[in-house]
Protein backbone atom coordinates (compact mmCIF):
# COMPACT_ATOMS: atom_id res chain seq x y z
CA UNK A 1 0.00 0.00 0.00
CA UNK A 2 3.03 2.26 0.23
CA UNK A 3 2.61 3.53 -3.32
CA UNK A 4 -0.68 5.18 -2.36
CA UNK A 5 0.82 7.38 0.37
CA UNK A 6 2.55 9.65 -2.15
CA UNK A 7 0.39 11.99 -4.20
CA UNK A 8 0.56 11.26 -7.92
CA UNK A 9 0.72 14.48 -9.93
CA UNK A 10 -1.25 14.33 -13.19
CA UNK A 11 -1.46 16.58 -16.25
CA UNK A 12 -4.44 16.33 -18.63
CA UNK A 13 -3.80 16.99 -22.34
CA UNK A 14 -6.88 17.12 -24.56
CA UNK A 15 -8.27 19.72 -26.95
CA UNK A 16 -11.81 19.03 -25.71
CA UNK A 17 -12.47 21.16 -22.64
CA UNK A 18 -15.39 18.97 -21.62
CA UNK A 19 -13.18 15.87 -21.59
CA UNK A 20 -10.62 17.65 -19.43
CA UNK A 21 -13.36 18.90 -17.12
CA UNK A 22 -14.80 15.41 -16.70
CA UNK A 23 -11.43 13.83 -16.02
CA UNK A 24 -10.48 16.52 -13.52
CA UNK A 25 -13.78 16.23 -11.67
CA UNK A 26 -13.37 12.48 -11.39
CA UNK A 27 -9.68 12.41 -10.47
CA UNK A 28 -9.82 15.24 -7.95
CA UNK A 29 -12.08 13.02 -5.85
CA UNK A 30 -9.54 10.20 -5.69
CA UNK A 31 -7.21 10.00 -2.72
CA UNK A 32 -3.56 10.12 -3.69
CA UNK A 33 -4.11 11.64 -7.15
CA UNK A 34 -3.96 15.35 -7.93
CA UNK A 35 -4.49 17.04 -11.30
CA UNK A 36 -1.86 19.78 -11.30
CA UNK A 37 -2.43 21.26 -14.78
CA UNK A 38 -4.15 20.95 -18.14
CA UNK A 39 -3.13 21.59 -21.75
CA UNK A 40 -5.28 21.86 -24.86
CA UNK A 41 -2.56 21.02 -27.38
CA UNK A 42 0.52 18.81 -27.57
CA UNK A 43 2.69 21.82 -28.29
CA UNK A 44 2.05 23.12 -24.78
CA UNK A 45 3.15 19.92 -23.07
CA UNK A 46 6.89 20.61 -22.54
CA UNK A 47 6.22 23.96 -20.85
CA UNK A 48 3.46 22.52 -18.68
CA UNK A 49 5.66 19.58 -17.65
CA UNK A 50 8.54 21.91 -16.80
CA UNK A 51 6.25 24.12 -14.73
CA UNK A 52 4.37 21.43 -12.81
CA UNK A 53 6.59 18.31 -12.77
CA UNK A 54 3.84 15.71 -13.15
CA UNK A 55 4.33 12.00 -12.61
CA UNK A 56 1.78 11.01 -15.26
CA UNK A 57 0.39 12.68 -18.39
CA UNK A 58 -2.96 11.64 -19.86
CA UNK A 59 -2.44 12.45 -23.54
CA UNK A 60 -5.07 12.77 -26.24
CA UNK A 61 -3.95 11.50 -29.65
CA UNK A 62 -5.80 13.83 -31.99
CA UNK A 63 -5.20 17.56 -31.47
CA UNK A 64 -5.27 20.41 -33.96
CA UNK A 65 -1.69 21.69 -33.84
CA UNK A 66 0.66 19.15 -32.25
CA UNK A 67 -0.76 15.64 -31.92
CA UNK A 68 -0.28 13.32 -28.96
CA UNK A 69 2.24 11.08 -30.74
CA UNK A 70 4.55 13.98 -31.51
CA UNK A 71 4.16 15.36 -27.99
CA UNK A 72 4.94 11.96 -26.47
CA UNK A 73 8.04 11.55 -28.63
CA UNK A 74 9.26 15.01 -27.66
CA UNK A 75 8.94 14.12 -23.98
CA UNK A 76 10.87 10.89 -24.49
CA UNK A 77 13.58 12.71 -26.44
CA UNK A 78 14.14 14.93 -23.41
CA UNK A 79 15.10 11.94 -21.28
CA UNK A 80 13.58 11.16 -17.89
CA UNK A 81 10.09 12.55 -17.54
CA UNK A 82 6.49 11.69 -16.72
CA UNK A 83 4.86 8.45 -17.78
CA UNK A 84 2.49 9.02 -20.70
CA UNK A 85 -0.87 7.27 -21.05
CA UNK A 86 -2.64 7.97 -24.32
CA UNK A 87 -6.37 8.60 -24.56
CA UNK A 88 -8.00 7.00 -27.56
CA UNK A 89 -11.04 5.37 -29.12
CA UNK A 90 -11.36 1.82 -30.40
CA UNK A 91 -10.91 2.87 -34.04
CA UNK A 92 -7.42 4.35 -33.51
CA UNK A 93 -5.34 1.21 -33.03
CA UNK A 94 -2.73 2.21 -35.60
CA UNK A 95 -2.24 5.55 -33.87
CA UNK A 96 -2.04 3.82 -30.50
CA UNK A 97 0.76 1.55 -31.72
CA UNK A 98 2.65 4.59 -33.00
CA UNK A 99 2.16 6.30 -29.63
CA UNK A 100 3.42 3.23 -27.77
CA UNK A 101 6.49 3.13 -30.00
CA UNK A 102 7.01 6.81 -29.22
CA UNK A 103 7.24 5.95 -25.53
CA UNK A 104 3.72 5.86 -24.07
CA UNK A 105 3.34 3.25 -21.32
CA UNK A 106 -0.24 2.34 -22.14
CA UNK A 107 -3.57 3.66 -23.23
CA UNK A 108 -7.08 4.30 -22.01
CA UNK A 109 -10.30 4.38 -23.92
CA UNK A 110 -12.03 7.73 -23.62
CA UNK A 111 -14.92 7.49 -21.16
CA UNK A 112 -13.33 4.41 -19.60
CA UNK A 113 -14.69 3.43 -16.16
CA UNK A 114 -13.17 5.60 -13.41
CA UNK A 115 -11.58 2.59 -11.72
CA UNK A 116 -9.69 1.76 -14.93
CA UNK A 117 -8.37 5.30 -15.22
CA UNK A 118 -7.25 5.34 -11.60
CA UNK A 119 -5.61 1.92 -11.94
CA UNK A 120 -3.80 3.01 -15.10
CA UNK A 121 -2.44 6.14 -13.43
CA UNK A 122 -1.22 4.21 -10.40
CA UNK A 123 0.31 1.51 -12.59
CA UNK A 124 2.13 4.10 -14.69
CA UNK A 125 3.48 5.81 -11.57
CA UNK A 126 4.91 2.46 -10.45
CA UNK A 127 6.62 1.97 -13.81
CA UNK A 128 4.13 -0.60 -15.05
CA UNK A 129 1.95 -0.58 -18.16
CA UNK A 130 -1.82 -0.49 -18.28
CA UNK A 131 -2.83 -2.88 -21.03
CA UNK A 132 -5.37 -5.55 -20.33
CA UNK A 133 -4.52 -8.93 -21.91
CA UNK A 134 -7.40 -8.53 -24.38
CA UNK A 135 -6.29 -5.09 -25.53
CA UNK A 136 -2.65 -6.15 -25.63
CA UNK A 137 -3.49 -9.10 -27.85
CA UNK A 138 -5.53 -6.94 -30.23
CA UNK A 139 -2.81 -4.33 -30.62
CA UNK A 140 0.04 -6.80 -30.88
CA UNK A 141 -1.85 -8.97 -33.36
CA UNK A 142 -2.37 -5.91 -35.52
CA UNK A 143 1.38 -5.26 -35.48
CA UNK A 144 2.07 -8.89 -36.33
CA UNK A 145 -0.32 -8.76 -39.27
CA UNK A 146 1.38 -5.64 -40.56
CA UNK A 147 4.83 -7.25 -40.32
CA UNK A 148 4.96 -8.71 -43.80
CA UNK A 149 8.65 -8.47 -44.60
CA UNK A 150 11.31 -10.89 -43.47
CA UNK A 151 13.60 -7.95 -42.71
CA UNK A 152 11.14 -6.68 -40.08
CA UNK A 153 11.05 -10.04 -38.34
CA UNK A 154 14.82 -10.38 -38.55
CA UNK A 155 15.32 -6.94 -37.01
CA UNK A 156 13.01 -7.85 -34.13
CA UNK A 157 14.80 -11.13 -33.54
CA UNK A 158 18.17 -9.39 -33.55
CA UNK A 159 16.98 -7.18 -30.69
CA UNK A 160 16.08 -10.30 -28.69
CA UNK A 161 19.11 -12.42 -29.54
CA UNK A 162 21.07 -11.56 -26.39
CA UNK A 163 18.31 -12.64 -24.02
CA UNK A 164 18.72 -15.78 -21.97
CA UNK A 165 16.13 -18.56 -22.12
CA UNK A 166 14.59 -17.30 -18.87
CA UNK A 167 14.50 -13.75 -20.15
CA UNK A 168 12.73 -14.95 -23.29
CA UNK A 169 10.10 -16.59 -21.06
CA UNK A 170 9.58 -13.34 -19.19
CA UNK A 171 9.49 -11.28 -22.39
CA UNK A 172 6.91 -13.62 -23.90
CA UNK A 173 4.77 -13.36 -20.78
CA UNK A 174 4.95 -9.56 -21.02
CA UNK A 175 3.79 -9.82 -24.64
CA UNK A 176 0.81 -11.83 -23.43
CA UNK A 177 -0.26 -8.83 -21.34
CA UNK A 178 0.50 -10.49 -18.00
CA UNK A 179 1.22 -8.45 -14.90
CA UNK A 180 4.39 -8.86 -12.84
CA UNK A 181 2.44 -10.84 -10.25
CA UNK A 182 1.04 -13.19 -12.89
CA UNK A 183 4.47 -13.72 -14.43
CA UNK A 184 5.92 -14.44 -10.99
CA UNK A 185 3.25 -17.09 -10.35
CA UNK A 186 3.61 -18.71 -13.76
CA UNK A 187 7.41 -18.91 -13.63
CA UNK A 188 7.74 -19.56 -9.87
CA UNK A 189 9.58 -16.31 -9.24
CA UNK A 190 9.16 -13.43 -6.83
CA UNK A 191 7.71 -10.15 -8.06
CA UNK A 192 11.00 -8.27 -7.36
CA UNK A 193 12.84 -10.89 -9.41
CA UNK A 194 10.41 -10.40 -12.29
CA UNK A 195 10.92 -6.65 -12.10
CA UNK A 196 14.67 -7.21 -12.21
CA UNK A 197 14.35 -9.43 -15.27
CA UNK A 198 12.17 -6.89 -17.06
CA UNK A 199 14.59 -4.06 -16.31
CA UNK A 200 17.46 -6.14 -17.73
CA UNK A 201 15.43 -7.14 -20.78
CA UNK A 202 14.46 -3.54 -21.54
CA UNK A 203 18.12 -2.57 -21.38
CA UNK A 204 19.25 -5.39 -23.65
CA UNK A 205 16.55 -4.69 -26.24
CA UNK A 206 16.74 -0.87 -26.06
CA UNK A 207 13.03 -0.67 -25.25
CA UNK A 208 11.61 2.28 -23.35
CA UNK A 209 8.87 0.24 -21.68
CA UNK A 210 7.28 -3.20 -21.57
CA UNK A 211 4.71 -2.37 -24.22
CA UNK A 212 7.45 -1.69 -26.76
CA UNK A 213 8.98 -4.99 -25.71
CA UNK A 214 5.67 -6.76 -26.33
CA UNK A 215 5.50 -5.35 -29.84
CA UNK A 216 9.02 -6.57 -30.60
CA UNK A 217 8.32 -10.05 -29.24
CA UNK A 218 5.23 -10.36 -31.43
CA UNK A 219 7.03 -8.98 -34.49
CA UNK A 220 9.73 -11.60 -33.93
CA UNK A 221 7.10 -14.33 -34.07
CA UNK A 222 7.77 -15.70 -30.57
Amino acid sequence: MGELTETIRVVLVDDDALVRMGLRAMLDGVQGIHVVAEASDGGDVPAVVDAHHPDVVLMDLRMKKVDGITATQRLRDRGEGPAVIVLTTFDEHELVVRALRAGAVGFLLKHAPPEDIVRAIRSARQGDSMLSPEIARRLITMVANSTSHDTDRLAARERLQHLSAREIQVATAVADGKSNAEIATDLTLTVPTVKGYISTILGKTACTNRVQLALIVQAAGL
